[in-house]
Order: C-alpha cells, then sequence, then structure tokens
C-alpha cells in the first residue's frame, strides 16, 4: 500500500523558494537549491507546483502581494508628488534592509536568462507594467485635479519613476549605501513637473534692464 504524501505547510515553502529566488535569480534556483530550503523532495514538489516555473509564479505572486500593499499605500498619499516621493524612498531604502535579500527580484529575478526561462521573463515583465499601470492611474487622477500641468505625459512620468526605482534596487543590490540611494532619489524628485523654476539667463536679464 502506497505511503500518502508527506503534508507540509505550502506558504511557508513558497516564502522558503522566493527568498532562493530573489537572492539567485530564476536560472541560479537549481532544484537542489529549491528542494533544500523548502524542505521538500522532488516529486513533492512536482506534485504541488507542477513545475520550477509554477513554483516562480507562485513565489512571483507572493513577493508582489507584500509589495503592492506598500506600494498601494504609498499611492493613496494625499497628493501625487508624496506618493512618488514615497516610491522613490522606500526603493532607496528596502536594499539596505537586512531581513531581505537586496536588490528587486521582479528586476534581476530573470532578467538575462537563456530560452528556457523565457516564460518566467514575460512574467516579470507583465508585473513590471502592472505597477506602471496603477502609478499612472494615479497621476492621471493628479493631471486632472490640477495638480499636474495639463500637457504632462503620465505615462513617460510613470514610467521614468519605476526606472528611477528598479535602478535603486539595482545599485542597492551592488552595496549601495542608503545614504547614496537615498541622494538618488532627491535628485529624482527634482524632474517633478513644475519643482525647478530656471533662472532667467543673464542675457534675458540684460535685455530686460535695457527695455
Amino acid at each position: 500500500m502506497a505511503g500518502r504524501p508527506r503534508e507540509f505547510d505550502e506558504a511557508r515553502a513558497v516564502d522558503s523558494a522566493l527568498r532562493v529566488f530573489w537572492e539567485k535569480g530564476y536560472e541560479g534556483a537549481s532544484l537542489s537549491d529549491l528542494t533544500e530550503a523548502m524542505h521538500l523532495n522532488r516529486p513533492s514538489l512536482y506534485a504541488a507546483f507542477g513545475n520550477k516555473e509554477g513554483l516562480f509564479r507562485r513565489a512571483v505572486d507572493r513577493y508582489v502581494g507584500i509589495a503592492n500593499e506598500r506600494i498601494h499605500e504609498t499611492l493613496a498619499s494625499p497628493s501625487a508628488r508624496d506618493a512618488v516621493e514615497g516610491l522613490l524612498r522606500n526603493y532607496a531604502t528596502a536594499p539596505t534592509l537586512r531581513e531581505n535579500p537586496r536588490g528587486c527580484l521582479l528586476v534581476q529575478g530573470a532578467l538575462a536568462c537563456g530560452d528556457e526561462a523565457r516564460g518566467a521573463q514575460a512574467e516579470l515583465a507583465t508585473r513590471r507594467s502592472e505597477g506602471e499601470k496603477a502609478l499612472h492611474d494615479r497621476l492621471e487622477r493628479a493631471r486632472a485635479e490640477g495638480e499636474l500641468p495639463p500637457d504632462c505625459d503620465t505615462w513617460d512620468l510613470a514610467r521614468f519613476v519605476w526606472t528611477v526605482c528598479y535602478g535603486l534596487a539595482v545599485r542597492g543590490a551592488g552595496g549601495a549605501s542608503a545614504q547614496e540611494l537615498q541622494r538618488i532619489a532627491t535628485v529624482a524628485m527634482r524632474a517633478w513637473p513644475g519643482a525647478v523654476k530656471r533662472r532667467p539667463s543673464s542675457k534675458k536679464l540684460a535685455s530686460t534692464k535695457r527695455h
């Protein structure tokens, strides 16, 4: 009589797999790494998640679920400017927190990969697009409310902000200090529409005085 499959805590197993993928990326995480971290044998892993890619999708779901709570709270800030600065500050802080691996799974998880990992790469691209859409919607509301100028391209602004966020994560993964990352966030906020008013050139001032 065949023995019953060993029961396990699926949520905890996914959390363990998430950490492995986060630290090593999709291709870098071997099945041996995953089964060891999850305390499962390969048949049990396949029975529960189908294959490595299925497990990766579950891990990404978990990662995005945690991140989205923070992102949605930030996007709910009274002003869009505060929301954007909150995102940048979060991404400048997160890579330096010791309890988590450095970097961002959505960027580094399958950035450079072979043909076998194309599905994982596409999954992460989709998740990044979802973040852009959420920020774009918040910026569209800000434009409708007059916080942003009518000619502001909210898609371009949303993509710019997320590009800086992901860049902060990459620099953080490379060992950049919290102070350096926060300074980058400060510089990025200078690109906020209307944040910097150009001073008239000396030639223009001289022309004005003559008239």
